[in-house]
């Protein structure tokens, strides 16, 4: 099938998932045409499968705000015609889904029809469209989709709580795949540079936004350091990284805290881990979560959105409520403070994500899109 695949070409979750989809489609011979305004950063090669096409903003006087909308749908109006598209799947509903339903309109008064999927990922329910701007428009644009999937059930119940929704919402979790990060661990893994061999690692990574609650992953650290020799490994960028720096130097604790800024090279660095703090104010999914847990790294987290549907209390890793740093420092110490305890919370969290591998959640995705196609044959 001919798919085209708009998102955000981000670090961010959703940019990653629909990226790294797009890839395995392109390995099992479907021809996928991704459509947005940078290359996404995990895309890292084309071939005759794999295309990319920038979606160019003009610069006009006239705007104070560059109308991207308007470049997104032309720009999938034009692929879709020059490449015979089946499908467009839009990951984001603002303004991914609204794009492509403008783009399906213009195509039908040409006589041509493409199929548009749907992912909503989170924030652009929870936060972009709750917003009484914005609530008409992301309402209207899963309501016309021909296929929509949410990443959790806590997101679908989420959505169908904040809107009226008469679509069916299909809950397709997010994937890894397995395989990357079993070679990974296969690599040489140069623990020895950042951590003396009774030390613990801790890792966060994330774009560093208030949502992530950052301080409070320097907060449980700081605990926990005062108990087990550790350190800890900070990745990403965004705006509250000079918030947790500030604080890591009024802890006194910048010799065990290291920032490294995004990373393309995440699985690696995840192998040198021991547990994954990701105490968010909520989180629609947890990707970040489920890549520590593939690398065999336990997770202390927050029990918000679909975090549950993630990380299993007390298997394969722990949830604690909102802001409880102590509690999460607690649980965190207690995995940590033994080597067999730290190592069964690991092997649990590797074993986890075997139901979440790319070769389960791909066929899925597959269906949904021949569906697509055979309407559009009908």
């Amino acid at each position: 099938m001919k798919i085209g695949i708009v998102c955000y070409p981000t670090f961010g979750g959703s940019g990653v998932v629909a990226t790294e989809l797009g890839m395995a489609l392109a390995d099992k011979g479907h021809e996928v045409h991704f459509i947005t305004y940078n290359q996404p950063v995990r895309l890292d090669f084309l071939s005759h499968n794999l295309h990319f096409h920038q979606v160019v903003i003009e610069e006009y006087p006239l705007f104070e705000y560059q109308p991207y909308e308007l470049a997104l749908s032309s720009k999938m109006v034009e692929v879709v015609k020059k490449y015979d598209l089946d499908v467009i799947h839009a990951h984001y509903a603002i303004p991914h889904a609204y794009a492509a339903y403008m783009a399906k309109q213009m195509l039908k008064e040409k006589g041509l029809d493409v199929g548009v999927v749907t992912t909503l990922h989170g924030t652009d329910i929870t936060l972009v469209g709750s917003h009484p701007n914005y609530k008409t428009a992301v309402e209207f644009s899963i309501n016309n989709s021909d296929v929509v999937t949410a990443v959790s059930n806590n997101l679908k119940e989420t959505t169908n709580k904040l809107f009226n929704i008469t679509n069916d919402i299909k809950v397709i979790y997010n994937f890894i795949d397995v395989d990357k990060y079993d070679n990974a661990h296969k690599e040489e893994c140069k623990r020895i540079a950042l951590a003396k061999p009774h030390e613990r690692i801790f890792t966060h990574v994330s774009n560093f936004r208030p949502v992530k609650r950052v301080e409070d992953v320097v907060r449980i650290f700081n605990e926990v350091r005062k108990e087990v020799p550790s350190k800890l490994l900070m990745i990403g960028e965004g705006p509250e990284r000079a918030k947790a720096e500030k604080l890591v130097k009024e802890l006194n604790i910048s010799e065990e805290v290291f920032f490294l800024g995004n990373s393309t090279e995440v699985t690696k660095i995840l192998c040198y881990s021991d547990v994954f703090l990701l105490p968010s104010q909520t989180e629609s999914f947890g990707l970040a979560a489920l890549e520590a847990m593939a690398a065999g790294t336990a997770v202390i987290s927050t029990n918000t959105g679909g975090l549950p549907e993630v990380n299993i209390h007390g298997v394969t890793g722990y949830l604690s409520n909102l802001g409880d740093v102590a509690d999460m420092a607690k649980n965190a110490i207690a995995i940590v403070k033994e080597p067999s305890t730290l190592e069964k919370f690991k092997q649990n969290a590797k074993n986890h994500t075997r139901q979440f591998s790319l070769e389960s959640i791909l066929p899925v995705y597959e269906a949904i899109y021949t569906s697509c196609y055979q309407k559009k044959e009908a």
